[in-house]
């Protein structure tokens, strides 16, 4: 009696997102990397590739040329690239921040926290890549991290793209 109470209690509660699946079974997906190997740049290069109208990247540190070239690609396609990144990191040695702010994209520093530790990139207000990937040539070759692209997720999306922009409001230009 028990258990046929909990699963008609389950069943009321899953079948809602049952129905919504099956409604839409293949939009909602997913890609995910593991660094090093590289498979973590792979995931992050796709969804950059992927962009068609929007990107907006929040970071902590950057050196991948590698990223920062998929970056200047998608604005050569006229994909909007916009960054927020930590202040301090961008003044690292290898930082490719600098590279891109003087190449044109709009970039601004955040300094408001002891660290800018975020790692997301909004791509067209519908999908997010973000793990604990930072944008680095470390990231790629040496260190334990992972990337993880949700495809077709707008309301998650937006969530992130909104706090994107609280963070690019209060952060400076890049000079």
């Amino acid at each position: 009696m028990k258990r046929a109470l909990l699963l008609a209690v389950l069943a009321l509660i899953v079948a809602p997102f049952l129905q919504a699946q099956a409604a839409r079974p293949s939009e909602v997906s997913f890609d995910l990397g593991f660094s090093p190997g590289g498979s973590s740049l792979s995931v992050v290069e796709k969804a950059i590739a992927a962009a068609r109208s929007e990107l907006l990247m929040a970071c902590y540190e950057f050196t991948s040329r590698d990223i920062a070239q998929a970056l200047e690609d998608a604005a050569h396609r006229g994909v909007k690239v916009r960054i927020v990144a930590d202040w301090k990191a961008s003044r690292e040695r290898y930082s490719e921040i600098s590279a891109l702010a003087a190449w044109g994209l709009p970039i601004r520093l955040d300094r408001r926290y002891a660290i800018h530790h975020h790692k997301f990139i909004v791509i067209d207000e519908a999908a997010l890549e973000t793990g604990s990937f930072n944008y680095t040539t470390g990231a790629i070759e040496h260190n334990a991290e992972n990337a993880l692209v949700l495809w077709n997720v707008p309301q998650i999306a937006r969530a992130y793209a909104a706090e994107w922009r609280r963070l690019w409001d209060e952060s400076q230009p890049a000079r």
